[in-house]
């Protein structure tokens, strides 16, 4: 287990070497301090004043104000919070039901490997945000239903991922030494096989973020997401297209972070691939620019 995280610490190190990759890393920190320390700031997100109602940006509104003269910036902070929870939070419930799901799936290949990817295909044959809004309707509109809808729709990804992982490794030397030596099959999936398969897993974390926080935006932005007065982007964009001309900052400064929330996700998820793919191919002793 110390090895694994050993491994995902250096490929770390290294994401950090690309520069995209920093710069992405270095933008999602900024979001998140600030969404974590948001109470600590001199912003209110609920607070209205209707005298200030539309107001382009200034020094008192950096962002402006919406309709109901909140301010913009605030609120986007805020939003942050709200979106990154339910990002999380997503990702925690899909690893936690989809990973031994997989696992189970891909050591054993037998009539539980067919039972249980049957369901995942189920899963996997519903569209996500009509599922989502379908899950919503049975929960009610709330922050923990928009999580668990989007942690659900997620499950898939990380089933397949690990079902394959477990499947490549299960008959390698180590694993048949470790049955060997009489490990039983949870200690060999959890203990010695899953350790091993970190790396893919982690690609799917960031993966699966990104298309959380862009479909709780969407969740959102169609009435159906995290219920104001609660701060969110996917909200502010809902509301901020009913004053693109008297106020285009109102939806486009939101617009704009949740753009590069999303897009540093991405950047990520495409380096720590592109960094997992050349391992594989040094390790398989592919010939590479002409020498092995």
């Amino acid at each position: 287990m110390s090895e694994a995280f050993a491994s995902l610490g250096r490929l770390l190190r290294r994401l950090l070497a690309r520069r995209g990759a920093a710069v992405s890393v270095t933008f999602l920190l900024l979001v998140a301090l600030a969404a974590l320390f948001a109470d600590f700031l001199p912003l209110d997100p609920l607070t209205q004043s209707i005298a200030d109602s539309l107001k382009p940006p200034s020094p008192e509104n950096w962002f402006g104000t919406d309709e109901l003269g909140r301010d913009i910036l605030a609120r986007v902070i805020y939003g942050a919070r709200t979106s990154l929870v339910t990002a999380f939070g997503a990702v925690f419930i899909a690893a936690l039901i989809g990973v031994p799901v997989g696992v189970v799936a891909g050591f054993y290949g037998d009539w539980r490997d067919s039972l249980l990817m049957r369901c995942i295909d189920v899963l996997l044959a519903l569209p996500n945000i009509l599922f989502a809004m379908a899950l919503i309707a049975v929960l009610g509109r709330s922050q923990g239903a928009a999580l668990i809808a989007v942690g659900v729709a997620g499950i898939p990804g990380f089933a397949r991922i690990a079902r394959a992982q477990v499947m490549a490794l299960r008959q390698l030397d180590f694993v048949a030494a470790v049955r060997g030596f009489g490990g039983r099959p949870g200690y060999i999936m959890f203990r010695t096989i899953l350790p091993n398969a970190l790396s893919p897993l982690v690609v799917q974390v960031v993966v699966l973020a990104s298309i959380a926080i862009l479909l709780e935006a969407a969740l959102a932005f169609l009435g159906v997401g995290v219920p104001p007065p609660t701060p969110s982007w996917g909200e502010m964009l809902r509301t901020g297209k009913s004053y693109l001309y008297e106020a285009p900052t109102y939806a486009v400064l939101p617009g704009l972070v949740l753009t590069l929330t999303i897009l540093s996700f991405d950047t990520i998820g495409r380096a720590l691939t592109a960094l997992l793919d050349r391992d594989e191919t040094d390790a398989s002793g592919v010939t590479i620019g002409g020498r092995r």
